[in-house]
């Protein structure tokens, strides 16, 4: 442009990203519009500042439309007793960088909404383990040993003895709340006897249900962040499987080749359209966790057949780092 900013050239990126004309006249950006100058000063704020390399601003195209860019300014013809200037102005679009810091913070803010919400689910674990889930052991001993002293008393006894049993329910319940909130083997042992321990449990409580947990090449312990978010993904899916799709046998895989992990949910049941099925807080929840794990999940369901719900992330292992 020249020093009345009158476009002399340009290349076709720049015809592309603002529309303008050549013999038109660049617009000023958006600060530059409506900032305060000094007397004499020039309105552009690159070219009344030549020291400043570049400058973040957004800058009207020709329909009118504002675009977040970076500009930078350079005088490459001048001639003070003519009074003319040619400068070059090179703009770069930061829409799609913009996009992309969003997206990394938006990402971030989740990975630690997810740490915080699996500290607080640990310690709440501990606390009905080791607080409540104690006082109650307590109390039940207590109880018991009350009982064998008055075993005369035929009437009190079987009172007693339904407090006791009262007591054990309440036992088994704080035993399923610490469980699902965090279990204890998944910081000390690691997935597999966790998710062995889980698929156990279920297979107690669902007794026409056929659940089976198999895995093969995986060995070693996987980052904590991985062993989390992967048992989190298998009790959602398990719950899910559960609660609707009237199978008769849920599996579960998980197996490494090479260095990719790969976790199969896959169930008989009746299947579901996914075009009629409004995504629920559990997908989602799984969805969250296969991106913090920077995974790939696939769903695939066919009505009265089935449905098969697929992980793949990178294997890491406990001593790596990502």
């Amino acid at each position: 442009m020249d020093q009345e900013r009158r476009i002399l050239v340009m290349n076709p990126s720049a015809v592309r990203l603002t529309g303008w004309k050549v013999g038109g006249k660049v617009p000023y950006c958006s600060y530059c519009q409506t900032r305060k100058l000094t007397e004499g000063e020039e309105r552009c704020y690159l070219v009344s500042k030549r020291e400043v390399p570049y400058f973040l601003s957004s800058m009207p195209t020709y329909e009118g439309r504002f675009v977040d860019m970076e500009m930078s300014t350079a005088v490459i013809y001048e001639n003070g007793e003519q009074n003319k200037q040619e400068v070059l102005l090179v703009l770069k679009d930061l829409t799609a960088k913009k996009k992309e810091e969003e997206a990394r913070i938006s990402k971030l803010v989740l990975q630690k909404t997810l740490e915080a919400q699996e500290n607080e689910h640990k310690r709440l674990a501990q606390e009905l383990h080791d607080g409540v889930g104690q006082s109650l052991y307590s109390v039940s001993v207590g109880i018991q040993a009350i009982q064998s002293r008055i075993k005369q008393e035929e009437q009190f006894s079987e009172y007693m003895q339904e407090i006791v049993e009262e007591l054990e329910k309440a036992i088994q319940d704080v035993k399923l709340y610490s469980l699902q909130l965090r279990p204890h083997s998944l910081d000390q042992l690691g997935l597999i006897p966790t998710v062995k321990h889980l698929v156990s449990s279920l297979n107690r409580t669902h007794k026409d249900v056929s659940i089976t947990f198999t895995y093969s090449n995986v060995s070693d312990r996987l980052q904590p962040v991985l062993e989390v978010n992967l048992y989190r993904v298998i009790q959602e899916a398990l719950h899910n499987a559960l609660k609707y799709s009237k199978a008769t046998l849920i599996e579960v895989i998980l197996y490494k080749e090479d260095d990719e992990l790969t976790l199969k949910i896959q169930d008989n049941g009746i299947g579901f359209d996914r075009d009629q099925v409004k995504a629920g807080l559990g997908l989602k929840h799984m969805e969250e966790r296969v991106d913090q794990m920077e995974g790939s999940l696939q769903i695939h369901s066919i009505l009265q057949e089935g449905t098969v719900i697929k992980v793949n992330i990178r294997a890491v292992t406990g001593g790596e780092e990502e």
